[in-house]
């Protein structure tokens, strides 16, 4: 999986800084030929993106494809290490990633690579 930020500069889009170019190239090297992937670009805004959120459930179907667990025990497990969860007492609730801060969504994603090491799967 890979992510990044790039800026137009003098009409083209450019990397942000040259750990960004190199991921890209282990990205791209890793690839068999004839791979089809999925690219989403949006905006980046104070608000999430849509970039974002595809990050956080493509890595939450990797881990449960993984881990051996189902996508949505995954989710959960996701949540509740990202803090998005809480206790009243009588059952836990969980915010949605819809309702997420940008902050909220890096933090889940840091979650993500955290649970992915456990695994020994690279989700960075």
């Amino acid at each position: 999986m890979f992510t990044s930020k790039l800026i137009k500069e003098s009409g083209k889009l450019v990397y942000l800084d040259d750990k960004s170019k190199l991921n890209y190239k282990l990205f791209l090297d890793k690839l068999p030929e004839g791979q089809e992937i999925e690219i989403f670009i949006g905006l980046a805004t104070s608000n999430k993106s849509v970039a974002q959120l595809a990050k956080v459930y493509a890595c939450i179907r990797e881990l449960a494809k993984e881990s051996g667990y189902t996508f949505e025990e995954m989710k959960t497990l996701v949540k509740e290490q990202s803090g998005l969860c809480y206790s009243t007492g009588k059952e836990t609730v969980c915010k949605s990633f819809a309702d997420c801060s940008k902050d909220e969504i890096m933090l889940t994603i840091q979650a993500c690579i955290e649970i992915g090491r456990i695994y020994n799967i690279n989700l960075e």
